[in-house]
């Protein structure tokens, strides 16, 4: 089940987690937490879907169909945060997958600044992992995360926060390389993920389409480290494989099924 936003130009959000669960093997559920109005160049408008109506598609999906795993995308405000937390809690969900986005890739803001703490508080201690990319390791931690050399301690301390295991995504780091980097909790383990960057624009929805992969093998059960390897290989190939769409005039989309082309 993914609980994201709605992207309406098709590259990230509900529909990229849709079309990435589908193409990693699973049956895919959704809960729509907010509509965006965007395309490749930016997000112009964002409508909150009422929290009660979100709940209302939680507990609709949950006390039916059910959930192998969760991927946790877009949130928007602080109660929407919380009551997401409780219908969980409730229904005792588990393999949840974290991406706390707070940003989009054309710069434009998808999370109220007061719903930081709510997240930090009630969702991250629930997570079976998060998946930050830098920037977003920077405001969960208080503090500039700019650095391959960063990553180690920073991983072990948004630990603390209260999850499990943490993938910090190296997206965002400067020269040729785009290194992950995961830290399991439980076995103090850190796992450095190598990878070259791809020359290409078309880098829309990358952070939704790696966690949803993720989401969608721990449901085939696998275990968290191989799930985030698995994901990790979809995503580049994804990537490389879209990289010369012209798709918009902005950041165009990865090439989620390019597998079966």
């Amino acid at each position: 089940m993914t609980i994201a936003g709605s992207d309406s130009g098709g590259g990230a959000g509900i529909q990229a987690d849709l079309k990435t669960i589908a193409a990693n093997g699973c049956y895919g559920l959704s809960v729509i937490t907010a509509l965006t109005a965007q395309n490749t160049v930016g997000v112009s408008g964002i409508h909150p879907v009422p929290v009660a109506f979100v709940q209302q598609q939680l507990e609709a999906v949950l006390s039916d169909i059910g959930t192998d795993a969760v991927k946790i995308g877009m949130l928007f405000s602080p109660e929407l945060i919380l009551t997401i937390a409780e219908v969980l809690e409730t229904f005792h969900v588990t393999n949840i997958v974290l991406d706390p986005v707070m940003v989009a890739t054309s710069g434009d803001k998808l999370l109220q600044d007061d719903a930081i703490n709510a997240l930090k508080t009630a969702l991250i201690p629930r997570a079976d992992i998060i998946t930050p990319n830098l920037p977003e390791a920077s405001v969960l931690l208080g503090r500039e995360i700019n650095s391959l050399d960063m990553l180690n301690q920073a991983a072990r301390d948004l630990c603390q926060l209260g999850c499990k295991n943490v993938l910090i995504k190296g997206g965002h780091l400067e020269g040729q390389a785009s290194d992950d980097c995961l830290y399991l909790s439980e076995t103090d383990e850190m796992i450095f993920l190598p990878a070259k960057r791809i020359a290409t624009n078309n880098t829309h929805g990358t952070g939704c389409t790696l966690s949803s992969s993720i989401a969608a093998h721990i449901a085939r059960g696998y275990g968290v480290a191989e799930a985030v390897q698995k994901a990790k290989e979809y995503i580049h190939g994804a990537i490389a494989a879209g990289a010369d769409y012209l798709i918009g005039r902005g950041h165009g989309p990865v090439h989620h099924f390019y597998k079966f082309h």
